[in-house]
């Protein structure tokens, strides 16, 4: 053990003296007897010829074993420097520079160093030693693998970083000393030098393991297992590889890119439309049941479990959003900055609680919402967007391995960038099965994290509240109400206040206007009152935006404009284009563009006195409210559709809007416009678009005295 303060890992692992025996191996490749062998007689017979050949072989598995057991001594030692000496002179580079340059190394450490130790316990049992030495390294299959794997993984990234650090050669020259002084040996490499040490080492444990194989007698009770333990470090060397292959792919298809519509046009060409072509026909041909569709029902389940988790963060943080936003405008309100000229007592007290809360509590309470359930919320769905990518690539390569499946099996044969491809999936796949699990816990774990801390935070900003409030609340009402009384308390104020809502909606719902779609355009009466004379109002209808036509049989018409319909669909059967007639054109507009029109009662009336036409007995109007002007001038009324003002006289109406009548009629005395004020403006809109609100009962809480 004293090397381990002094020497550094040889990847070549030459140059140890081993005293002894290398006087031996000198002697027995000279044809000369040791020296502790000189007493025995010589002779040239079959049976001194294969005792010396069993000493070569016992001398070189020997000096085998000294070889693996002293590098991995200075292996152990090299690791150590790098990640206690190094590492912790390396401080002027970012936490996150030195985790992706040192990754795992510390898990490398503690794995190899009870390794090692183990390895110089077998010294004590030299007869049983090589067997032990296998009995070792089978043992540590699973762990050696479980490190080096993450290492190598990482090793990419790494070597990335050491490239960035040439570009400043003033940071380069630093670190190059600092390693320099610690481990001469490195020389101009430098941190490449240290990193790939742990590569090189799990790869050469295969062949440290084959040479003690090598020399060891096929018929000895330790040759099976020095066979399974090469064989292992092998297979563990491999499936790193794999591993490694798997993360590239993944790290390929995983990146989400915002690419805007030209970036995506540039990416276009004739190899990726064959792609998506050859995709599309193979995913046709299985939802015709040409074709069989691959099932993998472990892999389906866990694409389902992986979307209900995105689905619960999504709706979460849309949630969460709302939630912030609410916040955000009841910090707006400030009714303790009012002047309700009352002197002194609860009032006073109200404000002080209110201007305390609204400066310290609420404020502090949002900061820490944002900082401890929204930023973790946000940085969770955007981690499940890299999962969710390679679930998409995996369909892709899917439909392209079952297509080169098929192919396989009738030709026999499939090119090198085909069977890329199948290997492709193939390494998708099986990565999306092996860590999905592992991804939807975590995602799980995180997502009920977040849930618990923003329960902690609401239940804080409650202790707070209260506990500022205690004074105040002893002046309420209900102060000394029980709690299931103040259940009933407050589920009867709600009741009532619902009572108060249905009664509004259904009054309101009695006085609704007429739904007609626009006012009609001006001057356009005399061209209404013909087409309702001659087709009746059943067939009469309204456009309901502008129509410029495409067509030689299609009709440009100006939105609000009244057409009679002549022909619910074209020449060729087809139902979304009508035929109507304007008054002077007949011609085909959308279906969809047009809206049946209601005739006001003054239409009705002018149609009256122009002789109805023979089948009008037929005809039962449908009732409408009484004319608007009987509304009174300042009268607040309700908007009931919307409404676009066309000219500077006119002004636009939402839905719900409330509205003051100025006059119920226009200037002519019209009183199907009326002069309103919104929102500050003044200007014209159609009587028939307005409905008197009807007034609720009085709201709020009855409280007990």
């Amino acid at each position: 053990m004293s090397r381990m303060n002094g020497g550094a890992w040889q990847p070549g692992g030459e140059g140890f003296g081993f005293g002894k025996m290398i006087l031996e191996a000198v002697a027995i490749a000279q044809g000369t007897e040791p020296t502790d062998m000189a007493d025995e007689p010589r002779t040239g017979s079959p049976d001194g010829e294969s005792r010396v050949s069993e000493d070569k072989r016992t001398l070189h598995q020997r000096l085998a074993v000294r070889e693996l057991i002293h590098s991995e001594v200075s292996y152990v030692n090299t690791l150590q420097l790098c990640a206690l000496a190094i590492r912790s002179r390396l401080q002027q580079l970012p936490q996150g520079d030195l985790d992706v340059l040192f990754s795992n190394i510390d898990d490398i450490i503690k794995v190899n160093s009870k390794l090692l130790q183990d390895l110089q316990q077998t010294d004590s049992k030299e007869e049983e030693q090589v067997q032990l030495i296998g009995n070792l390294f089978l043992e540590s299959q699973e762990e050696l693998e479980r490190v080096y794997k993450v290492y190598c993984v990482n090793y990419d990234q790494a070597l990335q970083l050491v490239e960035s650090y040439r570009k400043d050669p003033a940071l380069q020259r630093e670190i190059q000393d600092i390693i320099t002084a610690v481990v001469p040996q490195a020389g101009p490499s430098g941190l490449s030098f240290l990193l790939v040490i742990p590569i090189q080492r799990i790869t050469r444990y295969p062949l440290l393991l084959q040479k003690i194989l090598e020399n060891t007698l096929p018929d000895a009770s330790a040759y099976p297992v020095l066979q399974r333990a090469t064989s292992a470090l092998q297979d563990v060397n491999n499936s790193i590889n794999e591993y490694k292959r798997r993360k590239e792919v993944a790290s390929k298809y995983s990146k989400v890119e915002q690419l805007t519509l030209r970036e995506r046009l540039a990416r276009i060409n004739t190899h990726t439309l064959s792609k998506k072509t050859t995709r599309l026909g193979q995913l046709l041909r299985q939802e015709a049941g040409l074709v069989p569709r691959t099932e993998d029902k472990e892999f389906d389940d866990l694409e389902e479990r992986l979307q209900w988790v995105s689905l619960c963060v999504s709706e979460l943080k849309n949630n969460v959003a709302a939630y912030l936003d609410n916040l955000e405008a009841f910090f707006r309100f400030q009714p303790q900055e009012w002047d309700l000229d009352i002197p002194g007592g609860p009032v006073v007290q109200y404000r002080n609680l209110a201007r305390d809360l609204q400066l310290h509590a609420f404020p502090a309470f949002k900061q820490r919402l944002e900082g401890l359930v929204w930023q973790p919320l946000c940085s969770l769905a955007k981690a499940l967007a890299g999962p969710q990518n390679l679930i998409k690539k995996r369909l892709d390569k899917l439909l392209d391995f079952e297509r080169l499946e098929e192919k396989l099996l009738e030709v026999g044969s499939v090119t090198c960038e085909e069977n890329e491809a199948r290997h492709t999936y193939q390494a998708l796949n099986s990565l999306l099965v092996a860590e999905l699990p592992q991804f939807n816990q975590l995602a799980m774990q995180w997502l009920g994290q977040i849930l618990r801390t923003f329960m902690a935070l609401q239940r804080d900003l409650a202790e707070q509240v209260l506990q500022k409030a205690e004074g105040s609340l002893a002046q309420l009402p209900h102060c000394q109400l029980s709690e299931p009384a103040f259940r009933k308390l407050l589920e009867d104020a709600l009741g009532q206040a619902g009572h108060q809502l249905r009664s509004f909606q259904e009054n309101f719902e009695k006085v609704l206007p007429p739904p007609t779609i626009q006012p009609l355009l001006p001057g356009a009466e005399g061209q209404v009152q013909a087409l309702l004379n001659k087709y009746g109002p059943g067939k009469l209808y309204q456009v309901t935006s502008n129509l410029s036509g495409a067509g030689t049989l299609d009709l440009t018409l100006l939105r609000g404009q009244i057409v009679a319909l002549l022909q619910n669909k074209d020449t060729k059967g087809n139902s979304t284009r009508w035929l109507v007639d304007t008054g002077g054109h007949r011609g085909y507009v959308p279906a969809g563009k047009l809206e049946l029109y209601h005739v006001v009662p003054g239409e009705e009336k002018l149609r009256g006195q122009a002789g109805p036409p023979e089948d009008a007995r037929h005809l039962t109007p449908e009732p409408t409210p009484a004319p608007f002007p009987t509304v009174s001038t300042g009268t607040q009324v309700v908007a009931v559709y919307p409404f676009v003002a066309r000219s500077s006289h006119e002004v636009s109406l939402q839905a719900g809007q409330p509205v003051t009548v100025l006059e119920a009629q226009d200037k002519k005395g019209n009183p199907e416009w009326s002069l309103v004020e919104v929102n500050g403006q003044r200007g014209y809109v159609p009587s028939g678009f307005l409905a008197r609100a009807p007034s609720p009962a009085p709201w709020g809480w009855s409280l007990p005295s």
